[in-house]
Formats: structure tokens, sequence, C-alpha cells
């Protein structure tokens, strides 16, 4: 019973890596700069790793479902947030934020690194 205990926490080890998110990792944006998607607090976290606005986090995003996302993205240049979403489409990440409801929206599509 021990042995198979043992095995099972094995398993569970090794698979740890292969639960993370299809979008963590690092990314190149629509800038040319490098952003980090990480695991926080529940849900993931978008930060500047290059560029002017480097260490800043500019997003938080909630797994939707099918390789999309829900949640807030924030312009560095200005600090303004807006609610966000994204879709995972093989390497290429599009994001979206919009104010005012639909009317003010701006989107981009970042490359994995």
């Amino acid at each position: 019973m021990r042995g198979m205990f043992l095995a099972g926490a094995a398993l569970l080890i090794m698979a740890g890596p292969a639960l993370a998110d299809p979008i963590e990792g690092l990314w190149k944006t629509g800038s040319g700069n490098t952003a980090e998607i990480a695991p926080c607090g529940g849900a993931l976290c978008i930060t500047l790793k290059t560029g002017p606005h480097a260490g800043k986090r500019i997003g938080r995003f909630e797994v939707a479902g099918n390789g999309s996302y829900r949640g807030e993205v924030t312009d560095p240049a200005n600090g303004k947030t807006y609610n966000g979403k994204g879709k995972l489409e093989g390497d290429v990440f599009t994001m979206s934020g919009c104010l005012l409801g639909r009317i003010l929206c701006r989107s981009e599509k970042w490359a994995r690194m």
C-alpha cells in the first residue's frame, strides 16, 4: 500500500509542470517588449519584463474556457485599466480591452517566445 502511495505522489510531482495553463510563459508584445504571464492569487498576471515599463503588472486574467480568458488590462503608459479578454490560438495570444462598454476598444497580438 505504501508503495502505491509513493508512486502516486511521484506521479503528481512529475505532473506539476504539465498542469500549467497554456498561456503561462514569456511573450513578445506588439511593441516588441517581453511580458511574462504567470500564476498569481488564483489568476494569471501579466508583468512586463523589458522596455520602459519593465516590472509593471499590466493585466490579470482568469480562465474562461476553450482557450479564452477574461479580466483586466492596464495601459502602462497612462495607467488606465480596461475590461479585458484574451484568446489563445496556437502560439498567438490576442488580447483586447474596452472602456465605456465597447465604445473605446484596442486589441493586440502577442507571439510566444
